[in-house]
């Protein structure tokens, strides 16, 4: 009753400065707590027994509707019906005219256009703060997990290094005594041994042998110098093109040349999860920030209602019911602040310092959501094209091919008959042991030994086996290359995708602001309750927070995007 008999007071006011337009215009001006320290700030309480012009000229010195001031002199023309309440449902688009020289009100009551509770991602994004490159970089440089997979190049190598080691120079010695029994030999020799890469080997040595052999052993025997001897194996058919030794060596360097994609495709993991865990940073910060407005919000109301309370225009649950709201708000405030440091904890995994050790970044680092940028639809075709190019899982398939092509060589290698020719040459020295000197001549021998496997199951089931593991791959192929397809269309769906609902998000939060700052005006001028205000305003956080959701799809589509074309490797 209250409130509309002032509102009555206020019709009556304007009604008689209309119906005597030659009578000079009477002036009361409401002073700023500023200007008047006779006034009340925020945190005092106002004069009861305060004039009702000077009421009246609250009430009317401030548009609530379109946020214009008063004219210099405290009037407003009779037309004004700036006291109206604002209808919620047709935003005002027009702004009534006013003059140059009319001051901004600044009377304990008047109503400043509301902060936004999100605002725009071009507002939020300074360039400052962290950097995703600056997380990406960390972990090329710090990450654990990578640091281990590059431990499996020294792995790759020294299995590649054993492999080789069947080319190694080999040492050969023997000493054979029989110093008992009716014939007493004492044979020793030394020599050495070269495996060559085609299959064959080159040896030399030196053997000496006395006593008394047996007739049937008398090729044991020496003269007193002993015997040096050198020759070659060289192989006709089998293993001439690959043996045992050369396959192992190139099934071990295509597992070292694999690694590289395999430490490739862990880096693309690695980095993507790094991206989600500076994203989820990145949006915990924005939803710690719209608590905090839509804390400030409360704050700022709860002294006007006091105020309007202690003045007797308000009833006193007013003031209970937000301080409660305050308190809620709070409370939401604090978890807001858990879950934003618990997402910095969870990217320090990733953010590390110059010594390795994880570093949970400040609230200070915060830097906001970038604008979002639409992805050209003609570049996913390029795109599909690049990323069969540069998918490990496709370099990995390649190589594993490769090293079934060396198995099934080696299979076939079994096919053939062995066929080695052995050439050598032998010279005795020293003093002859028989009298027709039989040792001192120099000797060459040419042979060749010839090894035919008849049925050979063996070589035709490796090549079997061999065969059909090649059929597996080039299947397993075809189902990766349309599996790295899908994976770049899937990523640009999502991107279209959430890229439309950042922008409906958006526009959802514009629309629920000014529905939230309308019921607010209209709670000013006594035309709603705080029933309304809260939940219009509880509708514009629940946007203001869907519209950080549809920002960090479209940033965790962005790092899906990124891994799908494989731009991460290490150089």
């Amino acid at each position: 009753m209250r409130q509309c008999s002032l509102l009555v007071t206020v019709v009556l006011c304007v009604g008689c400065a209309a119906a005597r337009p030659d009578s000079a215009p009477t002036t009361v001006t409401a002073h700023s707590p500023a200007a008047d320290p006779a006034l009340p700030h925020d945190d005092q309480v106002a004069d009861p027994a305060a004039d009702l012009a000077t009421s009246v000229n609250l009430a009317t010195s401030v548009d609530l509707a379109d946020g214009q001031s008063s004219t210099p002199n405290g009037d407003r023309p009779a037309s004004d019906d700036s006291v109206r309440p604002v209808s919620n449902e047709e935003p005002a688009t027009e702004d009534a005219p006013q003059s140059e020289d009319t001051p901004e009100s600044t009377g304990p009551d008047s109503v400043e256009e509301p902060e936004l509770i999100v605002p725009h991602p071009s507002d939020l994004w300074t360039g400052r703060g962290l950097n995703l490159d600056e997380v990406i970089g960390s972990v090329y440089q710090s990450y654990p997990l990578l640091e281990a997979a590059l431990q499996s190049r020294n792995i790759a190598q020294g299995e590649q290094m054993a492999a080789t080691g069947a080319f190694d120079l080999k040492f050969k010695a023997a000493s054979e005594n029989g110093p008992t029994g009716f014939y007493q030999t004492y044979r020793q020799s030394v020599g050495l041994v070269q495996p060559t890469y085609n299959g064959g080997e080159v040896f030399a040595g030196y053997r000496i042998g006395r006593g008394d052999f047996q007739p049937w052993y008398k090729e044991r025997q020496t003269n007193d110098g002993g015997e040096f001897k050198a020759g070659v194996v060289v192989p006709l058919s089998r293993n001439r093109n690959i043996d045992d030794r050369r396959a192992e060596l190139w099934r071990t360097t295509y597992e070292r040349q694999l690694v590289e994609p395999d430490i490739q495709a862990q880096l693309i993991g690695f980095v993507q999860e790094a991206s989600y865990a500076y994203w989820d940073w990145v949006a915990a910060g924005e939803k710690y920030r719209i608590a905090e407005r839509i804390l400030a919000l409360a704050e700022d109301r709860t002294q006007r209602i006091r105020r309007q309370v202690e003045e007797g225009f308000l009833d006193p649950p007013e003031l209970t019911d937000n301080l409660r709201l305050v308190a809620e708000r709070r409370a939401k405030r604090a978890d807001a602040a858990r879950k934003l440091q618990q997402t910095a904890v969870k990217l320090s995994l990733y953010l590390r310092g110059m010594d390795g050790h994880p570093r949970i970044a400040s609230p200070i680092d915060l830097p906001g959501f970038p604008r979002p940028e639409p992805v050209d639809e003609t570049d996913m075709m390029f795109d599909s094209q690049l990323a069969l190019e540069q998918r490990p899982e496709i370099a990995v398939l390649n190589f594993v091919q490769r090293q079934l092509e060396v198995d099934f060589a080696e299979a076939h290698n079994l096919m053939r008959p062995s066929v080695d020719a052995v050439v050598s040459a032998s010279q005795d020295v020293g003093y002859p042991t028989s009298k027709k000197n039989d040792k001192g001549q120099f000797e060459l021998d040419a042979s060749i030994f010839v090894d035919v496997p008849i049925q050979r199951r063996k070589a035709r089931g490796k090549m079997q086996a061999v065969q059909a593991k090649i059929a597996q791959l080039n299947a397993k192929r075809r189902l990766t290359e349309d599996k790295v397809v899908a994976d770049v269309q899937s990523a640009y769906a999502a991107l279209v995708s959430a890229y439309e609902q950042v922008q409906q998000a958006q526009q959802a939060v514009k629309l629920a602001e000014d529905l939230a700052a309308r019921e607010r005006r209209n709670f000013e001028l006594g035309a709603s309750d705080l029933l309304k205000v809260t939940l219009r305003e509880q509708y514009s956080v629940e946007s203001a927070e869907k519209a950080v959701d549809a920002l960090l799809l479209y940033y965790r589509a962005r790092a899906d995007y990124r891994a799908a074309l494989a731009q991460d490797r290490l150089p």
